[in-house]
C-alpha cells in the first residue's frame, strides 16, 4: 500500500486547498498535540488543515526524553488518574497504534536502603504494573522484578558496588519523538487532512467576536493568504500565550516553559544491558538505551528566553554529569559527550515557583467563539489531549460529528510491520543488505520500508551508508525530502534522522552529502545547497559555543548567533 508523499508539490497543493475552501477545523502547531488533533479531526470526517511555522516537531516534540511512560514520579505524587491514563495510552501505542515506532525498554532502579526502600519502591512499581494490566493494554511488557546487589551488578556492571544494596527492574517504552510526529502528520494526510510546514500564522480572521480562520504566511514561497475555518485549534505548546495574543484576548490560563536538557554518549561508555532511573534532589534522572548510544537526562529549570532555540549551558551539562557519575564506576567526562539537546516543557502555570511542581495535566478552553486552545499535558497522552480538543471544537459545529476513533487507527507503517519483521532476512538478501539494516528501516518506517527499498532498487548508490553517519542509508535522506516534508538540511540531520546528536561532529561531516541528496528532490540551486551547508555548520558552532557558557543568559546569547535558514 502506497503511503502519502509530503514533498514540495504536495505541500503546494495542500496550501492551495486550504486557501480555496472553508475548513471545518484548522489546527495551528505541528508538534505531537497538533498532529494528533489533526488526525483525530480528519478521522471523524471533518475537513481539516494543519499549519506549522517551522518543521514538524521542531519545538518540544523533538527534544523530549523519548519515553512513552506512565510516570512513576506522578504515582509518588498520588496522581493516579494521570498515571492510569498514560499507562493505557502506552499500551495502545505498543500494541496497536505504532508497534513499529514504540518499543519496550527496561529500567533498573538502584536501592540504597535495605528494607524500607525495597518495600516502598517495590509497592509503587507493583502498583504501576497492576494499573497497566487493569487498563486492558499492559500485558505486552514483562513484569517488574526484585534483584539482589549481585544480580543487579550483572545486569548493570557500570554501577559502583557501593551505590546500591539491591535493585528493582521494570519496563516502560520509548520512541523517536520527532519521527513519531512526522508519522502522525502523514497518517492525517492519508485520511484527507491538508498539511503544510513552514507556514506561519500571523493573525486570526474575526467576524465580530468570532474567530473564523487565520492569515498564513508561506515562508518557503513567500506570500500571505487567508484560511477560513469554522473552528481553529491553538496547539502551539510553549508558544500558547504568544498565539493567544494574536487575537488580543487575555488567555484563561498561562503556559510556563521548563527547560530540560539531555546528553548523548556512545554505548560503550556505560556497560549495562538496561536503562537506569536515579533519584536526584529535585526529580529523577534517566539513563536511556538509544541504539548505539545512551541518552542521559533530564534537568528541570524555568526558562523565559528564546523559545525556538533553548540552549544548554555548561552548568546544565555539569549537573547531569555530576549526578550520573555518583553511581558509575567509570565516570563520564565532557569528552564522552557526543550530543546535547535542550527542550521546553509546556507547563500550566500554577501557584508553585518550582517548575517541577507545576501541572502535567492538560487543559482545553474555548476563550472566544471559533477558537479552541489545548495546552499542558505530556507526550504519552497526546491522543487524549487531541480527542478533548476536537470534542470541544465539535461543539462549535452545527452538525452531528462522529466520536473519536483514533484508538483504533494504526499509524502509517504499522499495518503489515510484524509480517515484514518476520521476513527481514529474506528482504535483506533480496536487496543486498544485512538483516540489521532491514531491522533499522523497519523500526523507523514499518511497512513503508518497501518505499525506501524501492529507491535503492532504482539507484543502487542509495543503498550505501552516509559517510560519517553510517547508521543511516543515503536512501533515507531522499525519502525524507520526497515523502516526509523535509525542507531543509537541518530538518534531516536533526529530526528525520538524529545525526545531529549521535555523532561527535554533530553531523557536519556528512552535511554536504546529505544536502546533495536533498537538492534534486527539492529543486535547489548550487547557491541554495551551499547556503544550507553553511547555515548548518554555523548552527552547530553556535550550539557548541552556548554549551561552553556558564549560565542561561550567556548560553542563549551564544545560540542566537546562528539565525534560522528562513527568517521567522
Amino acid at each position: 500500500m502506497k503511503t502519502p508523499a509530503l514533498g514540495p508539490a504536495e505541500r503546494g497543493e495542500a496550501l492551495a486547498r486550504m486557501a480555496d475552501r472553508e475548513l471545518d477545523v484548522l489546527v495551528v502547531g505541528g508538534g505531537v498535540v497538533g498532529a494528533g488533533t489533526t488526525l483525530d479531526a480528519a478521522t471523524r470526517g471533518l475537513e481539516t488543515g494543519l499549519v506549522e511555522s517551522r518543521d514538524w516537531a521542531s519545538g518540544t516534540s523533538s527534544r523530549s526524553s523519548k519515553l512513552i511512560h506512565g510516570g512513576l514520579r506522578y504515582l509518588e505524587m498520588l496522581d493516579f488518574a494521570l498515571v492510569r491514563e498514560a499507562l493505557k495510552e502506552r499500551g495502545l501505542l505498543l500494541e496497536r497504534i505504532a508497534p513499529h515506532l514504540v518499543k519496550p525498554v527496561p529500567f533498573l532502579y538502584p536501592l540504597k536502603h535495605r528494607v524500607w526502600e525495597r518495600f516502598y519502591a517495590g509497592s509503587g512499581v507493583a502498583l504501576y504494573d497492576t494499573m497497566s494490566i487493569s487498563s486492558g493494554h499492559g500485558r505486552g511488557l514483562p513484569a517488574h522484578r526484585h534483584l539482589s546487589r549481585g544480580r543487579a551488578l550483572r545486569v548493570a556492571p557500570c554501577l559502583k558496588k557501593d551505590a546500591l544494596v539491591g535493585a528493582l527492574q521494570y519496563y516502560d517504552a520509548q520512541m523517536d519523538d520527532a519521527r513519531y510526529v512526522t508519522t502522525l502528520v502523514r497518517t492525517a494526510a492519508e485520511y484527507g487532512a491538508h498539511v503544510a510546514n513552514r507556514a506561519r500564522v500571523v493573525g486570526f480572521l474575526r467576524e465580530g467576536e468570532r474567530v473564523v480562520g487565520a492569515r498564513v504566511h508561506d515562508l518557503e514561497q513567500g506570500g500571505e493568504f487567508e484560511v477560513r475555518a469554522r473552528q481553529v485549534v491553538n496547539a502551539t505548546g510553549v508558544w500558547t500565550d504568544e498565539t493567544q495574543a494574536l487575537i488580543g484576548e487575555r488567555g484563561q490560563f498561562h503556559v510556563r516553559a521548563s527547560k530540560g536538557i539531555h546528553l548523548v554518549v556512545p554505548k560503550d561508555r556505560i556497560h549495562s544491558t538496561t536503562g537506569l532511573i536515579l533519584r536526584t534532589e529535585k526529580s529523577v534522572l534517566f539513563v536511556i538505551p538509544w541504539g548505539r548510544h545512551w541518552i542521559i537526562g533530564t534537568t528541570d529549570t524555568d526558562w523565559d528566553l528564546d523559545k525556538a532555540h533553548p540552549a544548554a549551558s555548561s552548568a546544565d551539562i555539569d549537573y547531569l554529569l555530576e549526578h550520573v557519575n555518583e553511581v558509575l564506576a567509570v565516570p563520564l567526562t565532557r569528552d564522552d559527550v557526543e550530543g546535547v539537546y535542550a527542550g521546553l516543557r509546556p507547563l500550566l502555570a500554577g501557584e508553585s515557583d518550582a517548575t517541577s511542581k507545576l501541572s502535567r495535566e492538560h487543559t482545553v478552553a474555548h476563550p472566544v467563539p471559533g477558537l479552541v486552545v489545548v495546552a499542558g499535558g505530556k507526550y504519552t497522552t497526546y491522543r487524549v489531549m487531541a480527542k478533548d480538543a476536537v470534542d470541544e471544537a465539535v461543539h462549535g459545529l452545527d452538525r452531528r460529528v462522529g466520536p473519536c476513533v483514533t484508538e483504533e487507527i494504526p499509524l502509517v507503517g504499522a499495518v503489515g510491520y510484524k509480517a515484514l519483521w518476520n521476513a527481514r532476512e529474506r528482504i535483506g538478501r533480496q536487496y543486498g543488505l544485512h538483516a540489521a539494516r532491514i531491522e533499522h528501516l523497519l523500526n523507523r518506517y514499518g511497512s513503508a520500508t518497501q518505499e525506501v527499498l524501492d529507491l535503492i532498487a532504482g539507484d543502487a548508490s542509495l543503498g550505501k551508508p552516509l559517510a560519517g553517519a553510517e547508521d543511516y542509508l543515503r536512501a533515507e535522506v531522499s525519502y525524507a525530502a520526497s515523502h516526509e516534508a523535509a525542507r531543509h538540511l537541518d530538518d534531516v540531520l536533526t529530526r528525520r534522522t538524529r545525526i545531529s546528536i549521535e555523532t561527535f561532529d554533530r553531523g557536519t561531516r556528512c552535511a554536504r552529502e546529505v544536502a546533495e541528496l536533498m537538492g534534486p528532490v527539492l529543486g535547489w540551486t548550487e547557491d541554495q545547497l551551499d547556503r544550507e551547508v553553511q547555515h548548518y555548520e554555523k548552527r552547530v558552532e553556535a550550539e557548541r559555543e552556548s554549551q561552553r557558557q556558564p549560565d542561561d543568559l550567556t548560553a542563549d546569547a551564544a545560540r542566537l548567533g546562528a539565525p534560522d535558514i528562513i527568517p521567522l
